[in-house]
């Protein structure tokens, strides 16, 4: 009996995976790390609910590490198959991955350090050699061609408009002679965004299974390069410093793309403008070298000449250690751009705990915060940040950009969902929240009286029934 089973990305935004079985074969799509919660990110340690050596392939929506972080856990623990991924989510996930591996190796000696593990020493949850042996198995596929993985499952990649390589999955279940269209959206992008295309309809599913990380709201109409603009201007007016904790991926290169549109209109003034993240840095080269995923709009302002559109006129690349520490010497007026976007780690802490007791500063968090992060403690307005084992006074100005998210929000999702000619047997909301989910549930029903279900963990059903 063919089979899709919801391992992740229910009841939360994080730990993509979804088992698809079909005539003795197991294909997943997806294979996304739990964060937040101390109850989710358990499940990060115990072995996935399959023995991982029963899995024949994996297959990739995108590179975020909500749905590609466990690979090197799920390598480790004996998957031996292929992983399909197109070229630029391929490449993105030799950045991601092997940076995700550092993070847990840096985490397991903070563990040991501080004596908070079970295990003495404290264990990370795999290793830079267990992301490389993840790698290896990567095999790459076409960036919107169909493709045939065996005679249960043919792919057909369509582009979500979220980040670079971002994809919904069409995948053709075929079992006994029965066959079956379930699309995966993966994580649905925005539409007349800079730099990457629309998310592109899809036609025909029996099944679909939709994200709904924002199911519930609308994000702001108002202009992000107007809203921009007056931070920028205000904190400048009064000699401050401008912190941006940013997602090195997609929100990073959004960002700088509108500063420079900005000072080439005149808008704000150029300023020097600090891209404190490696990551970030490398990931900017990805978004210019794969044009496949271009808007016409950001291809025609390439064309240009002597446009560089992701960068703005001083810009300042720190990849070492001690160029990132010489910011803390600049007391004018610039930008500093660095990860994480959520403040759970990485450069920017260092930067928040230098700009955050200056009331000239300003911080613009310009994504969304998780529960239970900094990011999300500076956004409900605390008064005090713990960074580092230290409190650190909140007196920089907090403003929040919300019209940059990379996910589609209600109506976009519902515009989305329109694209297809019929209404699917049903459809698995997902990747949300719950209160989110249900709420797109009541949206989708009252605006397109489809049959709905927002699944829970471990639910399963028959795709071919």
């Amino acid at each position: 009996m063919a089979k899709i089973t919801f391992f992740g990305a229910v009841g939360t935004v994080t730990g993509s995976k979804y088992l698809v079985e079909a005539g003795g074969k197991r294909l997943l799509v997806d294979c996304g790390l739990f964060q937040g919660a101390k109850a989710l990110t358990q499940r990060n340690w115990d072995r996935l609910p399959v023995d991982p050596a029963t899995i024949d392939w994996i297959v990739l929506t995108h590179a975020h590490i909500d749905h590609t972080g466990y690979l090197p856990r799920v390598v480790r623990d004996g998957f031996r198959g292929p992983i399909y991924a197109n070229a630029a989510t391929r490449e993105l996930c030799e950045l991601l991955l092997t940076d995700s591996a550092h993070l847990q190796e840096e985490d397991a000696l903070y563990a040991t350090k501080k004596g908070y593990s079970s295990h003495k020493p404290a264990l990370p949850l795999y290793t830079v050699a267990d992301a490389q042996a993840a790698l290896q198995r990567f095999q790459e596929i076409p960036r919107k061609d169909p493709f045939t993985i065996s005679p249960q499952f043919t792919v057909k990649p369509t582009d979500a408009g979220h980040i670079l390589g971002s994809s919904s999955l069409q995948i053709t279940i075929t079992e006994n002679g029965k066959s079956s269209v379930v699309v995966f959206s993966g994580d649905v992008g925005r539409y007349n965004q800079p730099i990457l295309n629309d998310p592109e309809p899809i036609a025909k599913a029996d099944y679909i299974l939709c994200e709904s990380t924002y199911g519930d709201r609308d994000h702001p109409k108002d202009s992000p390069y107007d809203a921009i603009a007056a931070i920028v201007n205000r904190v400048v007016k009064r000699g401050g410093v401008i912190v941006i904790p940013a997602f090195a991926v997609g929100r990073t290169q959004t960002l700088m793309y509108i500063l420079r549109q900005l000072e080439e209109r005149q808008q704000i003034p150029k300023l020097p403008t600090y891209i404190d993240s490696p990551m970030a840095i490398n990931v900017t080269g990805l978004y210019v070298r794969h044009k496949e995923d271009h808007s016409l709009q950001f291809t025609r302002e390439e064309q240009t000449g002597n446009r560089d559109p992701l960068n703005v006129h001083e810009v300042h690349m720190t990849r070492t250690p001690q160029e990132s520490k010489q910011i803390n010497s600049v007391v004018t007026p610039c930008i500093i751009m660095s990860a994480s976007g959520m403040c759970t780690g990485g450069r920017i802490l260092h930067h928040l705990a230098r700009r955050l007791p200056d009331a000239k500063n300003a911080i613009i968090l310009a994504g969304y915060q998780g529960d239970g992060t900094l990011g999300r403690h500076l956004q409900e307005g605390a008064k005090v940040a713990r960074i580092h084992g230290q409190d650190i006074p909140v007196r920089a100005e907090i403003t929040e950009v919300s019209q940059f998210s990379a996910h589609a929000d209600r109506g976009e999702l519902i515009r989305w969902l329109s694209g297809f000619t019929a209404p699917p047997k049903q459809l698995y909301l997902v990747h949300g929240d719950p209160p989110a989910a249900q709420a797109f549930r009541g949206t989708v029903q009252q605006q397109l009286h489809w049959p709905v279900t927002v699944p829970a963990y471990l639910d399963s059903f028959d795709p071919l029934a």
